[in-house]
């Protein structure tokens, strides 16, 4: 089910500076209509974590593009670029199913509208969602000018068996068969993996499929070369980039509200620095980014905000490439 968002969500303080370089975006983000502009910034929240319950995770992020937004409303605008608020797509009794259908049409409609799209979740089960909708915008293209790749900011793979259900653990095994089935490359980057919370079977699947990854402990600033080197190969082999960031990569001392909390994590920094070496690689390679999603925002779990503020951060980062 799609519907509008309450627009009261987007309040914050106004400055005194009469000046379009004081705004912030409570005062800029419009609803989505017809006659919404191209290259836009777009929100599209998902409120599902059905597959956070199937996966046996802390429900509650359903309630989480919300709190993203709120926390967003008051941070200053970067650029001079229209931004609109695509509404909600809710999850009803439990059909994660036609919800995700419902964002793949969706982020369709906004990507062949040429929009700069960011999606809010949401449980992980949104990267099936988000990334039928690329595949809907790109099946008119060759394919060997479409070649997806996706960066994945995460302590888990999510690369786990369906066979017994889909989950939130699920969406990139189903995206792997997905480009097995159709004659597609699988190219999938981890950042941020906590090996003990991956069994040894995800890791065999992810070593089969060519995937690759860097753990928790080797996503850090002192390591940020070798960082940026494994990210440039990466994009230097693809033809469009969908990034997808999982709150749960973070040390749970700054992002605590969400699904499964992380004993270790990484650093809101250093995920900022690699997001921005993405938009700089994705300028000189001409690589777009075709999407971006942030899920696993779980308000029930949070504590004095940070969880929010933290993606409202991210949001940001996302829709403000460095000049």
């Amino acid at each position: 089910m799609h519907k509008p968002v309450d627009m009261n969500l987007w309040r914050g303080r106004v400055d005194d500076e009469e000046t379009s370089d004081a705004l912030r975006w409570h005062q800029l983000v419009v609803p989505l209509d017809d006659q919404s502009w191209p290259d836009s910034k777009v929100l599209l929240g998902f409120c599902c974590d059905e597959g956070v319950k199937r996966n046996k995770g802390r429900v509650g992020a359903a309630a989480g593009p919300d709190a993203i937004r709120k926390a967003l409303s008051n941070l200053s605008y970067g650029d001079d670029k229209s931004v609109y608020d695509a509404g909600n797509i809710y999850c009803v009794a439990g059909d994660m199913e036609g919800s995700q259908a419902e964002l793949a049409r969706e982020v369709s409609g906004l990507l062949r509208r040429k929009m700069n799209v960011t999606v809010l979740g949401g449980g992980h089960e949104t990267a099936w969602g988000s990334f039928q909708g690329i595949v809907h915008h790109l099946k008119e293209m060759p394919r060997t000018a479409s070649r997806l790749g996706i960066i994945n900011f995460d302590a888990h793979l999510d690369l786990r068996n369906p066979v017994s259900g889909t989950s939130s653990g699920t969406p990139f095994r189903q995206i792997s068969e997905w480009c097995e089935n159709h004659d597609r490359e699988f190219n999938y980057h981890v950042m941020g993996i906590n090996p003990s919370a991956n069994t040894a079977a995800l890791f065999q699947y992810a070593q089969q499929q060519h995937a690759t990854w860097v753990e928790d402990v080797d996503t850090h600033v002192a390591n940020i070369e070798a960082l940026k080197n494994n990210l440039e190969q990466f994009v230097s082999r693809v033809d469009f980039i969908y990034i997808t960031i999982c709150l749960d990569v973070f040390a749970a001392a700054i992002a605590p509200g969400v699904s499964a909390p992380a004993a270790v994590g990484v650093s809101g920094d250093i995920v900022i620095r690699l997001v921005r070496e993405i938009h700089s690689l994705s300028k000189q390679l001409n690589v777009p980014i075709i999407l971006s999603d942030i899920v696993e925002m779980n308000p029930a779990y949070d504590i004095e905000g940070r969880t929010a503020r933290l993606a409202a951060r991210l949001v940001w980062e996302l829709s403000n490439p460095p000049h």
